[in-house]
């Protein structure tokens, strides 16, 4: 099977280079609210590793974006650069929501992701990049998990009743992320060669956040008292 990449490659490897650089400076920010809120150390640390990871991660993806023909700049936004702070929270209220919604659930379900755009990757240049992402991820998901074992066993039930009232929107967001509807299914979709360099079909999002809301959320949460399938809806 030829694998010569349509254009959509290298414009989807230069926007993980954005997402991957965004969620580092993302993640930076979450850990200097951790130091200020006297986060255990051995968390601080795993953070700074994924800080490390994702800008590994954007340059191997760029890699694969130019292997791919796409000689363009990565576009960065800088207010997306960081995390907002509601000024009615406490800073405790805000590194609990951001690192939930942004680990426990955005980097839980990128695990099956990119194992998913592995399966089908023979490019080398991309199957070097999904190895080392696809190995890194399953520790950016233990961190989120870890962090939300330590929010509720450092602040109790109202802890877990902050997380649990806002759940419901951050699986609304995350829906609107991975659940398009059939008629934007069919838009530029990648043809068959494409999944030689990593790419799925929209569809294939849909599912798998699906798959991990039963295998992941919901016996995740349930393990701190969180009931993820009413929260889902």
């Amino acid at each position: 099977m030829s694998t010569e990449p349509s254009e959509r490659v290298g414009h989807e490897w230069l926007r993980r280079v954005e997402a991957e650089y965004t969620s580092s400076a993302i993640t930076a920010e979450l850990v200097l609210w951790l130091i200020r809120l006297g986060a255990s150390p051995d968390l601080i640390r795993d953070g700074l590793v994924i800080v490390e990871d994702e800008l590994e991660h954007a340059a191997l993806s760029h890699a694969v974006a130019t292997e791919a023909g796409n000689s363009d700049r990565p576009q960065l936004v800088q207010e997306r650069l960081g995390l907002s702070r509601d000024s009615a929270h406490p800073l405790l209220v805000d590194a609990a929501l951001q690192g939930v919604d942004v680990f426990c659930l955005g980097e839980t379900v990128a695990v099956p992701l990119f194992v998913a755009m592995r399966e089908t990757c023979t490019v080398p240049v991309a199957r070097v990049a999904l190895d080392r992402i696809v190995r890194d991820e399953v520790r950016h998901r233990d961190f989120g998990w870890t962090l939300l074992q330590w929010l509720i066993e450092t602040h109790g039930e109202d802890m877990r009743k902050l997380v649990a009232d806002a759940l419901p929107g951050m699986f609304a967001g995350l829906r609107k992320s991975y659940g398009q509807s059939d008629h934007e299914a069919r838009v530029d979709e990648p043809v068959d060669a494409d999944a030689a360099w990593g790419l799925l079909p929209t569809q294939r999002y849909g599912e798998i956040l699906l798959r991990t809301l039963e295998r992941d959320y919901v016996p995740r949460f349930a393990r701190v008292g969180i009931d993820a399938e009413a929260a889902w809806g």
